[in-house]
């Protein structure tokens, strides 16, 4: 098998992490050469900023391990932005995305590629006996459930950030603000077969979770946002077009009847009725018009933001 597997790994403070989780990765993804499933690999850390010495620890793996390379961001810019980062640098064919926190669990990266041999595109993680806290789970289930019913996609952990992709699903998808939430709503988007396994989940051994309650509050808008790409990405006059054609025909309808009343003889220009239809009529026209242009935007602006912007430096071998 000449197939050869990318890892990705978003890092924010996790220093204590890191060496355990590189040994356990090395152990698992030995045994998948052993046993022919995969050709050659690689381990690709991002840095979201990190402040303690997780990237100093990273750079001395890399002495030691030409598998394993370096991405630092100035700054932290979000999980989306490192996944992005991620996806871009990757040469897998197939890619896998972990946390660095010790709770996913590396030797089950040979069922998610057995899954994806079955013929699916993405195979997303499932928490199934998730060991964190109450306020943890309880605010995901119900992120999990509105998700689910927006999208029509029958997964049930969307925010599992242990995932395998073909190389053309994380190719083909752009992630920022909070969409790495929302990475199976974009793979379906773009056509792509979406599936998921039950995986195991461990406790935080080390440091503690980057988890808050904002970040649900912020996902609503993703939510919405997500919702829209997925029925209208491509097509967005259908959703602006239709609210201004609505508008402006029941403004036209409001503008005859008052022509039909002027024509008896009615005075109509004191009557508010008359501002209402006139009001309508334009705003349906400023819709309409907003599809058009969103069209146009769609059609001349689907290149991904350069890395340039946020990455400090790469390390780790070409």
């Amino acid at each position: 098998m000449n197939r050869t597997l990318s890892v990705i790994i978003p890092v924010f403070n996790e220093e204590e992490s890191i060496h355990p989780l590189i040994n356990r990765l090395n152990k698992s993804i030995t045994n998948l050469k052993d046993k022919d499933i995969i050709a050659d690999y690689e381990i690709i850390f991002i840095s979201d900023g990190s402040t303690d010495k997780s990237e100093e620890i990273i750079k001395k793996e890399i002495k030691n391990d030409n598998h394993i390379k370096l991405i630092v961001f100035r700054a932290n810019f979000g999980k989306s932005r490192a996944l992005e980062a991620g996806f871009k640098l990757a040469k897998g064919d197939i890619i896998i995305t972990m946390d660095a926190d010790l709770q996913d669990d590396p030797k089950e990266i040979s069922r998610f590629i057995a899954k994806i041999d079955e013929g699916y595109d993405l195979v997303s993680g499932w928490k199934y006996n998730r060991l964190d806290p109450l306020e943890k789970r309880l605010p995901s289930k119900l992120f999990n459930w509105v998700t689910s019913k927006f999208s029509g996609i029958k997964i049930h952990d969307f925010n599992c950030g242990f995932k395998a992709y073909r190389k053309e699903v994380a190719k083909s998808i752009s992630v920022y603000g909070e969409f790495h939430r929302y990475i199976p709503v974009l793979a379906k988007r773009n056509g792509f077969k979406v599936t998921e396994i039950t995986v195991e989940h461990h406790k935080r051994e080390y440091g503690k979770s980057k988890f808050g309650f904002e970040r649900y509050l912020r996902g609503i808008y993703d939510a919405v946002s997500a919702w829209f790409l997925l029925k209208y990405y491509e097509r967005p006059m259908y959703f602006f077009g239709k609210i201004g054609i609505i508008l402006a025909f029941v403004g036209g309808l409001i503008c005859t009847y008052l022509t039909i009343l002027w024509f008896q003889g009615q005075s109509i220009g004191a009557r508010p009725l008359l501002l209402l239809g006139v009001m309508l009529v334009l705003i349906g026209a400023q819709f309409i018009s907003l599809g058009l242009l969103a069209n146009i935007i769609v059609d001349k602006s689907k290149e991904k933001a350069e890395d340039g912007l946020y990455i400090k430096e790469i390390e780790g071998r070409e």
